[in-house]
């Protein structure tokens, strides 16, 4: 067993053991991955870099809950920072993480302390061995702090990998990189174990899903063009993944089988169906589910992002395992018209009917656009969000350094217009830093994401729908 609890620096020897028994546990099958589903109240922090700051997979997780479980009180949020590695998130754990008093704390990292470059020069090898060293060092002051937080739900997250496999134009890969992501991944593994904390890689899992794919299509990956950042879609794989982790693989929108003939509801999952009456054409009942259908985004939002979060389903199952909202109907003949709310939504024949169809895969039904309503709403909170993490981006990697963490002050702008002729990360905030140094900006903003989430859960609440099954004469 590894332990990772030293706190000084480690000594070249217990390194070098250390080295050894990482990568006797990368080459191990890898386990059954579980984790605790998120519960009422909870507040949900997701701690990382730019694939976290910039990324869906949060807001996409918070949306199946927004959707499946919509009288819950659940806030997910985003504590990313783009280049951060370990050593700059242990320097902003209590102004931008504990400070919002997180009862789970899901913290992803191993991208950037990995490091790139190098690996395509004179030593691969030794640089690797330097890098993984630096990050777990780095960890360690993590770890202490974390097992200070006796009422947060610790989970440590495998990062999402490099790919080095993917043929993409003009992108030679960091050879070995993501090999060195997978030992940062199995410390935290050995971290998570130690003290009893939860675990979930989604390394390896992706990995695997481009390996697959790739054997059609090289040019595939869920990594984007740079290899790093997940497209949409990567992000909704990471999103399925870890809601699967979750245990929500099988869980239903909702499910009703009617006997049309006996004008008699069968069975129901998650929802209520009355009022089932015979029509000189068919049949009618009303339905009220207890979750909305999940909406799949066809439009690839996100600066430079090509693909959609829809795109997915060319990866994972999720449509197959998490998004069924099963309509079973027996005892008809011939072909029927199904209206919901008085809107066509199509035909289908008795015998398509028997066997049951899916509700979720039909964008327009009225509990569908439902559904996007809510996603709609998430999207503006998620663009509001990012806001303040590219003022946290500012505070944290630009102003902290330099003694002018929060200072916000004619100091703070002057030291900033110092520096954005040579930094153009700093020059491309700039605008947003002068007005979010406002406190009644900053204040306006939460207000916002405020009202964005009120509105949702009053949007998410399903509603009464009368279906109607008419046959074709």
């Amino acid at each position: 067993m590894i332990t990772v609890a030293t706190k000084n620096r480690l000594p070249l020897l217990t390194w070098l053991v250390l080295l050894v028994s990482l990568t006797c546990l990368q080459s191990s099958p890898v386990l059954a991955q579980g984790l605790k589903p998120f519960k009422d109240n909870d507040r949900v922090v997701f701690l990382g870099n730019s694939i976290t700051d910039g990324g869906h997979y949060h807001s996409y997780i918070w949306l199946y809950y927004m959707t499946r479980f919509p009288k819950m009180d659940l806030t997910i949020e985003n504590a990313g920072i783009g280049g951060d590695r370990v050593i700059e998130m242990v320097k902003r754990l209590e102004g931008d993480v504990f400070s919002r008093r997180p009862t789970v704390l899901v913290t992803t990292f191993g991208m950037n302390d990995s490091g790139y470059f190098e690996y395509n020069g004179s030593e691969p090898g030794k640089f690797a061995d330097e890098k993984v060293k630096e990050s777990f060092e780095a960890y360690q002051e993590m770890e202490s702090r974390y097992r200070e937080l006796t009422d947060t739900r610790i989970v440590l997250m495998g990062s999402s990998p490099y790919d080095e496999t993917a043929e993409i134009e003009g992108n030679t890969p960091f050879k070995g990189k993501n090999r060195a992501m997978l030992r940062i991944v199995d410390f935290q593994r050995a971290s998570a174990k130690e003290n009893g904390w939860e675990f979930f890689d989604l390394n390896q899992p992706m990995t695997r899903i481009n390996g697959r794919i790739q054997q059609q299509d090289p040019t595939f990956t869920l990594c984007g063009n740079d290899r790093i950042h997940p497209d949409n879609d990567g992000h909704m794989v990471m999103a399925y993944l870890f809601l699967k982790a979750q245990g929500f693989a099988g869980n239903k929108v909702a499910e009703l089988s009617i006997d049309a003939a006996h004008q008699e509801v069968v069975s129901t999952v998650n929802c209520n169906v009355s009022h089932v009456k015979k029509t000189p054409t068919g049949i009618s009942f009303d339905y009220q589910a207890n979750s909305l259908p999940y909406p799949l985004d066809t439009v690839a939002r996100g600066w430079g992002n090509k693909k959609s979060q829809y795109e997915a389903l060319r990866a994972v199952p999720f449509m197959e395992e998490m998004n069924q909202e099963r309509l079973v109907v027996a005892g008809l003949n011939g072909l029927h018209r199904l209206l919901i709310d008085g809107e066509e939504i199509g035909a289908w024949s008795a015998e398509e009917l028997a066997e049951g169809i899916n509700l979720a895969a039909l964008s327009q039904t009225p509990q569908y656009q439902q559904a996007l309503g809510v996603m709609y709403l998430n999207e503006e909170r998620w663009e509001i969000e990012r806001r303040f993490r590219d003022y946290a981006w500012v505070q944290y990697n630009f102003f902290q350094p330099k003694g002018l963490l929060n200072a916000n002050n004619r100091q703070a702008i002057n030291v900033m217009d110092e520096h954005i002729a040579t930094d153009g990360w700093l020059r491309a905030k700039r605008d947003l830093y002068a007005k979010a140094m406002l406190p009644e900006v900053r204040e306006a903003w939460q207000h916002q994401i405020d009202q964005l989430v009120a509105a949702i859960r009053e949007a998410a609440i399903p509603k009464t729908r009368k279906i109607e099954l008419v046959a074709v004469q």
